[in-house]
């Protein structure tokens, strides 16, 4: 029988996933649809997000020495690179602050001044929605913070949290790439269900089919206690007193092409040749997995019980494999735990499995951060709860508070890369051997 060493196999398949969206990889093949530049023109380079920082830099060490190129990005604390013909500026994430909102300033006044025969490159890519934060008149940056925090608590899907914040900005749902003169290429890293540019960093670039209403809608649907100004800024803006966001086909849009240069599936199939060439027979089973992350974990935990009893869908040794985002919703009764997406599902996947033979699992998030803490995710292995017992540890009470940081802290299974620079969301595998 074939020995396998499950761990190295799984933090491997997530190594091989992390770097098929390396941005130092994968933007220089298409930095040759916009060189050779004339030498009139100016070059800007503007762009938010996790990887921005990286983008920056292969922009950068791919650019002719000879040929003019400056311009302004935004990252998170801790994301940033020696660049030095593009600014850096790390912001806050996933709460904007002062130092977004003045990046974003910069950007767009910097973009107004581009004429006819220059050329805007924007990059973008997950968490770009947050560093891009440039409010609208009347709306503060502190009620922008308010309205972020409670729709990150809600539970709510990234798109739908994308479609408050484009409507409360002065830069997203297009509006970037409006306020240009010059052609715009966006390139974007997908870090969302669908790959759509309009949701990612809540799209700058990219027209924007929701309505003030709509934000209106997501608001009470999750009955969030928005700040007043939020309120009077979107039924102002439903009463059509206000310019609504970009929509398909506008004009002003003509001379921008969004470019997804990396997505989620991408990564998963990379994962994949690696698994295979171990000997492992991988599945894909969705890039785009949304849901609450313990319930997502009864649904996996069920398929891989009947792997084991069966060998059907799949015979072993199989790895199952998936991306997208869940979530995880706090209620008040439920706060105080540490602990992101990735771990709760993990802690969900480990009690439903309660302990069954050769089947081990990891959840990671590409960027390298889980939630609001220092690891990228966590990993289980069959006698994950028989060390949690021995540690006095209660899997169920944690999960309770969602406090599944500290069950993986204490097993010393958490999974800590430091910023990987890309994001193509999460990143899930089941080995069942």
């Amino acid at each position: 029988m074939t020995q396998y060493d499950p761990r190295k196999l799984l933090l491997h398949s997530f190594e091989a996933a992390v770097a098929a969206a390396d941005p130092l990889r994968i933007v220089p093949p298409h930095l040759s649809s916009v060189l050779p530049r004339p030498a009139t023109g100016r070059t800007l380079v503007v762009g938010a997000g996790k990887a921005a920082a990286a983008m920056a830099l292969a922009v950068e060490r791919h650019w002719p020495a000879t040929v003019a190129l400056d311009g302004l990005v935004l990252t998170r604390y801790g994301h940033g690179l020696p660049v030095e013909r593009i600014k850096v500026i790390e912001a806050g994430h996933p709460l904007p602050d002062k130092h977004g909102e003045q990046g974003a300033r910069a950007i767009l006044a910097e973009v107004k001044k581009l004429e006819a025969d220059d050329l805007l490159l924007c990059l973008l890519s997950g968490g770009g929605s947050s560093l891009l934060s440039l409010p609208v008149e009347g709306v503060t940056l502190n009620d922008l913070s308010r309205i972020t925090a409670a729709l990150l608590r809600c539970g709510a899907p990234i798109q739908e949290i994308n479609a408050v914040r484009k409507h409360l900005s002065a830069i997203q749902g297009g509006r970037l790439a409006a306020a240009c003169r010059a052609p715009v290429l966006a390139l974007v890293i997908s870090d969302v269900t669908g790959d759509d540019p309009t949701d990612i960093a809540s799209g700058p670039c990219a027209p924007d089919p929701t309505t003030y209403s709509d934000a209106i809608a997501i608001i009470g649907r999750y009955d969030i206690d928005a700040p007043a100004a939020v309120m009077t800024t979107l039924r102002a803006g439903a009463r059509g007193e206000r310019d609504e966001t970009l929509k398909p086909g506008n004009k002003l849009l003509k001379h921008v092409e969004n470019r997804v240069i990396a997505t989620a599936y991408d990564a998963l199939q990379a994962a994949a040749e690696y698994l295979r060439t171990a000997g492992i027979n991988p599945v894909i089973l969705s890039d785009s997995i949304t849901g609450e992350a313990r319930e997502v974990a009864k649904v996996f935990a069920a398929l891989v019980k009947q792997i084991r009893q069966y060998q059907h869908p799949w015979k072993t040794p199989v790895a199952l494999i998936s991306g997208g985002e869940t979530t995880v919703t706090i209620h008040e009764s439920s706060r105080g735990g540490r602990g992101g997406r990735n771990t709760e599902f993990l802690l969900a996947l480990a009690i439903e499995l309660a302990g069954k033979a050769n089947i081990h699992a990891l959840a990671c998030d590409t960027d390298g951060i889980d939630g609001t803490e220092n690891n990228a995710g966590a990993i289980i292995a069959p006698h994950s709860l028989q060390r949690a017992s021995q540690q006095d540890l209660n899997p169920a009470a944690l999960l309770a508070i969602h406090d599944a940081y500290v069950f993986f802290q204490q097993l010393d299974d958490l999974i800590v890369t430091g910023p990987t620079r890309t994001n193509v969301n999460d990143y899930r595998v089941i080995l069942v051997l």
